[in-house]
């Protein structure tokens, strides 16, 4: 018979080995995949993760794609260390996209110079709105985080698309659904002349590493370690789990609800109804890929950016279906918790007791 047992001391070498493995183990599950196309496997992934960094320009288009998936993975980190399961990350984008966007049309014809910041703040504040919602559901009711944060992914894209539909839809817009440009009072300044990176991978840079002080040289940061490893333990310490949940929420939809309104504000100029690719979703493998740990979260998420930008560039030049990057991360993120569950796990046999 087989036997799952839990290892006494995990392997630490094989914590940080084990993201390297799962990658390794989602190539050559992709060169399968590629072959079975009819499409050749080392052509593919070097369109797929090579051509992306091949020039400036390519590079800079993966910035743009890394601040959402990194501004969403430092604060699902967080949560996840906190033992809170928000899967609630995409929702949570979207609300800030569209209370942000709110916000600018609020100051279309204005020339405030404080016309970006709130504009910004209202992105935040829409974000973390989102994320106290099934906070509140899970401590009050203790509802299951994971259904309410998905429900509320739905929620939130179905909002937005009645407001691009309705309130929100430029009257000069030709019926299409989509908001009037916003002035440039409220767009993001971007870095470079010339390239589309914005402020955006700023914030989303300077998250990650708030989040690390936060969580490695903070008394607030050793509660959230502890109450995610051992919740009785932290309760039995006097920690107070209520306000711990809420801090990692509120964190969490803040930096996803940046996320939202930094993409209106800085490469859209606008509120469109496909905001976001699935940033949101992706950015539970941010955070698994790097571990759990904001600065991790930094390189994975230069991973799974190279992704979305090889996704788009093997579309277009080898017909491969959009949908297979779809797969890559969804096979990455299986081995991602295969790996997690052999370094805590072993499996025995033992041959069965016979009367």
């Amino acid at each position: 018979m087989m036997h799952i047992q839990a290892r006494t001391e995990p392997s630490s070498l094989m914590k940080v080995v084990s993201p390297l493995l799962a990658i390794a183990l989602t190539l050559f599950f992709g060169s399968i995949l590629f072959s079975v196309l009819g499409k050749d496997p080392l052509q593919a992934l070097h369109v797929l993760l090579i051509a992306p960094l091949a020039d400036s320009y390519n590079i800079g288009e993966m910035l743009v794609k890394m601040g959402p998936l990194l501004l969403c993975g430092v604060g699902l980190s967080l949560c996840y260390k906190a033992n809170m399961w928000n899967i609630g990350a995409e929702g949570q984008l979207l609300a800030g996209a569209l209370g942000g966007s709110a916000m600018a049309l609020y100051f279309l014809n204005s020339e405030s110079a404080f016309a970006l910041p709130i504009t910004l703040l209202a992105g935040i504040a829409s974000g973390m709105i989102w994320a106290a919602i099934p906070t509140y559901l899970k401590l009050k009711f203790n509802s299951n985080l994971i259904l309410t944060t998905i429900m509320f992914n739905y929620i939130a894209l179905y909002l937005l698309i009645w407001a691009v539909h309705g309130p929100l839809r430029d009257p000069e817009g030709f019926g299409f659904p989509e908001s009037a440009l916003f002035s440039d009072t409220t767009l993001l300044p971007t870095l470079f002349e010339g390239s589309r990176i914005h402020l955006g991978i700023l914030f989303a840079l300077i998250s990650g590493f708030i989040a690390w002080f936060i969580l490695s040289k903070t008394h607030l940061g050793f509660q959230i370690r502890v109450f995610g490893a051992d919740e009785p333990a932290a309760k039995y310490a006097g920690f107070n789990s209520k306000k711990l949940s809420w801090f990692v929420m509120l964190f969490a939809g803040a930096l996803a609800g940046l996320a939202g309104v930094s993409e209106t504000t800085g490469p859209i100029g606008q509120l469109v109804p496909n905001v976001s690719p699935g940033y949101g979703y992706s950015a539970i493998i941010v955070a698994y890929l790097g571990r759990l740990h904001p600065l991790g979260a930094i390189i994975a998420s230069v991973f799974l950016a190279v992704l979305y930008m090889g996704g788009d560039l093997a579309q277009i030049e080898m017909g491969i279906p959009i949908a297979v990057v779809g797969m890559f991360q969804g096979v990455l993120l299986f081995f991602l918790l295969a790996c997690d569950f052999f370094i805590r796990n072993s499996l025995t046999f033992t041959n069965k007791a016979t009367n």
